[in-house]
């Protein structure tokens, strides 16, 4: 039977209903779009596999090295507080006894705090417990209970040195380093479904696209924080439809090749968190550094929302230029938080009412960027720029935080007046012009380690990154000094002077570059000094040596000059370096001979010194560095030691790479050394550099300044040595005499610096056997008697002082039977054990310094000690005890 099938009739597409001819050309639309979507994705996805493979290949950050301070030393007696001591082991990464640090763990209990370093600890020492009275550390007992005189505290990590040209900094931390609250502080405000999705999160995805259509402009992101990743890691800023397709593919294959932990750690480590001086702050572990003074760990609830905050916009939202906007930005943080659950509202209003506890402007501030770099060149110098960028050394530097902070204090203080005066100097030019802002440098030794505790090398490290600090110029009259310690020296050998040869006075080819001097002689009153004993003119030199200071043609046709009105006549050596006279000086160099003076300079580490009349005025160059060390030679008894500023070089794991090894050169003899100090002592209270003392300063120094075309001040106390320099990049004359430019800065540098516990116990200098102080008349320059009140100590070796008295200057002085039998010299008054400190008139005491006392009240003697009788002097009997006590005193060590 045949059965008939009704077909449709055939309609063509405009016979259809328009909603189903729309759905069809929508439908091919899509098709073809997703096919040719799926396409670019597919190419995307495998070229991007190469690149993320072959980067996934290699250590994601560089591990540059990261560069420590110097251990804080706690010394029983010092003013210091238990609380002072855990904020210091809470930034070098230590952490409360409840969770422990591989950097190690404290404990603190009121008045005490016990100390124990972890197995990444820079010391292999024992733990210790210290324990405090009333803001001062009272005893320190070791594991063993054993009684410690000192304790060095871990260093503070104050850097990583920078990545490439971007100048970029992070501290690698992991993901257990990170507080559980930074964890969701980040999800909650950037991508809440993270450890849910795969990478991208559709649902936020569509709704930033449908709220983006409905405002006609972008508003919203809907990256996760997998695809923030990877636009870090791999893709260029630029916002386009193409770049977001490539994103996405990168996202997949991160997803694929890491967990959601190992992805966080990346991001945390990568993200960027705004600028500070010259470095970018990548990663929360730099910012918890930068902006709390704080290891990533200890960071609370209020600091992690500012920080995860801070993702969305980080120099809009810079806490230090925009404190209120952080704040805003920290709470609605706060709130998201709250939304998400991972924290209470109570919670979130506690946080809500904390200030911003920013920490002072830190190292990589720009507080010691001069001398990161020093520390940057020696070790790609010395391990090659490889294992530099990616070794992850540990480096333990000479740097003091707390120095250094104080030095950039005094520099940035000082040199807004050196601004003046040079501002001032234009004005009243007859030729007014554009002046350049002068340049400075600062450094500043122990001078018994050589150790480099801080360094200025620039006034703005962000405009100019030249440093100063070792950088070659003439030196001025702070080389003076090495003169008159090669002069003390031929007295030491027992050799007089050599005659100065013919000469002839000229004012003509005068030395422009001269050191000025400052008019008049507080001691002198304007005078020249009289003439000591004729016995010792041209004779074994002595403070009291005569020198020539009329203006005079040297070797050469070298013919400097002086300021003021100290330019004729002869002149005490002490008066001469006092107020640094220039023809006194270099004639003192030629009886030396120019080649010995040369010889000390190079020994002391003033490689270009030569032999020639214009070495007495410090014509040669030298850097602000290499004068610092070589003052070492006069500060460290004799010994020159060079500076340093790495310690020592440690592997990832702590393994010691190496450590430094002191270079240090006997090159005076200690007895030298004091001579010299001393005279730098009378410098520094009554000539050139006597500014230093009516600004404050007032603990026992010595000191000199120096003026070429650049002003130069070099002085030192009992434990720290500063050098300060300041002069026109161009070269040309600043025009200010180092007492002016130089000299206030070292002031307020070194004022701030006693007030520090670790360099508040400066002392006297102590003198050695084989010196006399002696007391002398300032009319003759001899020896002081109870008819001649005006008078001065001055340091000679033993033998050289002179044998007459003021009263009586031709006479010998002894009694019958010291004629008799050729013993001894005349009697004078017993000298102190430790050299005076005599300010100017009208300064106050310093309270706490011994052997500083007002000019106004003259050099007080000591009480005389028992005299020997004349058989124990003639047989050389036993001396009694007061003055075995006087001469062990003399002896003491620095």
């Amino acid at each position: 039977m045949a059965v008939k099938l009704k077909l449709p009739p055939n309609r063509s597409i405009a016979e259809k209903p328009l909603w189903e001819t729309v759905l069809i050309i929508v439908s091919i639309v899509c098709t073809f779009t997703l096919l040719i979507l799926g396409i670019t994705f597919s190419y995307y996805s495998n070229k991007y596999k190469q690149v993320v493979d072959e980067r996934l290949s290699r250590p994601l950050f560089n591990q540059t090295p990261r560069i420590y301070a110097a251990p804080r030393e706690v010394r029983v007696g010092q003013k210091l507080t238990a609380s002072a001591v855990a904020q210091q082991l809470r930034i070098a990464g230590y952490s409360g006894s409840g969770n422990a640090s591989p950097m190690g763990t404290y404990e603190l209990r009121g008045e005490s705090i016990s100390v124990h370093p972890g197995p990444q600890s820079y010391h292999s020492q024992e733990g210790a417990t210290i324990s405090f009275d009333d803001g001062m550390v009272t005893s320190i007992s070791g594991d063993a209970r054993q009684q410690l005189s000192a304790y060095e505290l871990e260093p503070q990590l104050i850097t990583s040195l920078s990545e490439g040209a971007n100048r970029v900094k992070r501290r690698i931390v992991t993901y257990n380093d990170l507080p559980q609250p930074l964890v969701q502080a980040v999800t909650s405000i950037e991508d809440r479904r993270f450890f849910s999705h795969g990478g991208v999160d559709y649902i936020r995805l569509i709704g930033a696209l449908r709220s983006d259509l409905l405002a006609g402009r972008k508003r919203e992101g809907g990256s996760t924080l997998t695809m923030q990743l990877a636009r870090g890691f791999f893709l260029t800023p630029e916002k386009r439809f193409k770049r977001k397709l490539i994103e996405i593919a990168i996202t997949f294959q991160l997803e694929h090749h890491y967990n959601k932990q190992e992805i966080f750690t990346m991001y945390a480590n990568e993200i960027p968190l705004g600028q500070q001086g010259s470095f970018g702050i990548y990663g929360f572990g730099e910012a918890a550094q930068a902006y709390f003074g704080k290891d990533v760990r200890q960071l609370d609830l209020s600091e992690c929302a500012l920080l995860a905050g801070m993702i969305q916009h980080p120099s809009f939202l810079n806490p230090y230029r925009h404190p209120q906007r952080a704040i805003n930005r920290r709470n609605v943080v706060l709130d998201a938080m709250v939304d998400t659950g991972d924290i209470t509202p109570a919670q979130a209003e506690a946080a809500r009412r904390e200030p911003l506890h920013l920490a002072p402007g830190t190292i990589d501030g720009g507080l010691a960027p001069y001398f990161i770099d020093i520390v940057h060149d020696q070790i790609v110098r010395n391990y090659g720029e490889s294992q530099y960028s990616s070794q992850g050394l540990r480096v333990y530097s000479s740097l003091d935080p707390d120095l250094q902070e104080v030095a950039n204090q005094a520099v940035s203080d000082g040199m807004k007046t050196v601004d003046e005066l040079v501002e001032a100097k234009r004005k009243r030019s007859k030729h007014p012009e554009t002046i350049a802002s002068p340049q400075v440098a600062l450094v500043a030794l122990n001078p018994h380690t050589g150790q480099v505790l801080a360094l200025v090398g620039g006034r703005n490290y962000g405009i100019s990154q030249l440093n100063h600090a070792v950088a070659n110029r003439p030196t001025g009259s702070i080389f003076k000094p090495f003169v008159y310690a090669a002069a003390f020296n031929t007295s030491l050998a027992g050799t007089q002077l050599t005659a100065p040869a013919t000469v002839v006075d000229t004012a003509e080819n005068a030395n422009p570059n001269a050191d000025s001097t400052i008019a008049g002689d507080p001691q002198q009153n304007g005078a020249t000094p009289p003439p000591p004993d004729p016995g010792l003119h041209h004779g074994l030199f002595t403070e009291v040596t005569l020198l020539n200071n009329d203006p005079t043609t040297f070797e050469g046709g070298y013919a400097p000059r002086n300021y003021g009105h100290h330019g004729v006549g002869e002149v005490t050596a002490r008066y001469a370096l006092q107020y640094s006279l220039n023809n006194a000086t270099v004639e003192l160099a030629q009886m030396v001979g120019y080649d010995n003076v040369a010889a000390l300079a190079r020994d002391a580490g003033i490689r270009s010194a030569q032999g020639t009349p214009a070495i007495a005025l410090g014509a040669y160059g030298a850097t602000p560095i290499e004068m610092a060390g070589a003052y070492t030679t006069f500060a460290n008894g004799g010994a020159r030691i060079l500076p340093w500023e790495i310690a020592s070089v440690r592997a990832a794991n702590g393994d010691p790479l190496t450590d430094h090894q002191p270079d240090v050169k006997p090159i005076l003899d200690p007895r030298v050394a004091y001579l010299t100090t001393n005279m730098l002592q009378n410098v520094l209270n009554t000539g050139t550099a006597a500014g230093v003392r009516s600004r404050g300063f007032l603990a026992p120094a010595a000191a000199k300044t120096g003026t070429s075309r650049d002003a130069w001040f070099a002085g030192y106390t009992s434990n720290l040595i500063c050098v300060i320099w300041v002069g026109n990049d161009d070269y040309s004359d600043i025009k200010l005499e180092g007492a002016q430019a130089a000299a206030p800065i070292w002031a307020e540098f070194m004022k701030r610096a006693i007030q520090l516990p670790q360099y508040s116990d400066t002392r006297d200098f102590s003198i050695p056997q084989g010196v006399d102080l002696v007391k002398l008349d300032k009319n003759t320059n001899l020896l002081a008697d109870p008819t001649c009140p005006e008078n001065y100590y001055a340091a000679f070796l033993e033998g050289t002082a002179p044998h007459n008295t003021c009263s009586h200057p031709n006479d010998d002085g002894r009694n019958f039977f010291q004629k008799l039998f050729g013993l001894g010299g005349p009697q004078q008054p017993l000298p102190p054990s430790h050299a005076p400190t005599v300010l100017p008139p009208g300064q106050p005491q310093q309270p706490g310094n011994p052997g500083v006392q007002s000019a106004q009240n003259g050099d007080q003697e000591k009480p005389k000690a028992k005299k020997r009788g004349f058989f124990s002097r003639l047989f050389g009997g036993k001396k009694d005890d007061q003055q075995q006590q006087d001469q062990q005193q003399q002896q003491s060590p620095q």
